[in-house]
């Protein structure tokens, strides 16, 4: 059973980093042919996704917040975690991770192109707050 668990603070104020973790449990972030994802939703609207990183450690982004987020992952401590700089109050979201399987030769249009869908397993999420 894989389960995911975000965690971080809840308020960051604007311009700042949002920094969130995401802890796995009953699987492992470097099997092979798995992906795993930062979603977001604001208040009110839908889904976004806004990056991936593959089992092998590849890191793609949505375009749209490419120049301001960061995925990276500890192997060691079974975590992935975002980094998402300059924030601004339309950031406030409820921030999720996810993962999902992949093609052996999954690359970054493809990651793009599928956003959010198909996620095989999702973590509560966690709201995150931008104010100051």
């Amino acid at each position: 059973q894989v389960q995911l668990q975000e965690s971080g603070p809840g308020l960051v104020k604007p311009s700042q980093t949002l920094s969130l973790t995401c802890t796995v449990s009953g699987g492992s972030i470097t099997t092979s042919y798995y992906a795993w994802s930062w979603i977001r939703q604001p208040p009110g609207k839908g889904l976004e996704w806004m990056g991936v990183i593959a089992y092998d450690g590849s890191t793609y982004y949505s375009p749209s917040l490419k120049s301001r987020t960061s995925i990276s992952r500890d192997t060691s401590k079974n975590q992935f975690s975002l980094q998402l700089s300059s924030v601004t109050p339309e950031d406030t979201a409820v921030y999720y991770c996810a993962s999902k399987g992949i093609g052996s030769s999954w690359y970054e249009g493809m990651a793009v192109a599928e956003g959010y869908y198909g996620m095989d397993y999702w973590g509560k999420g966690t709201l995150v707050t931008v104010s100051s």
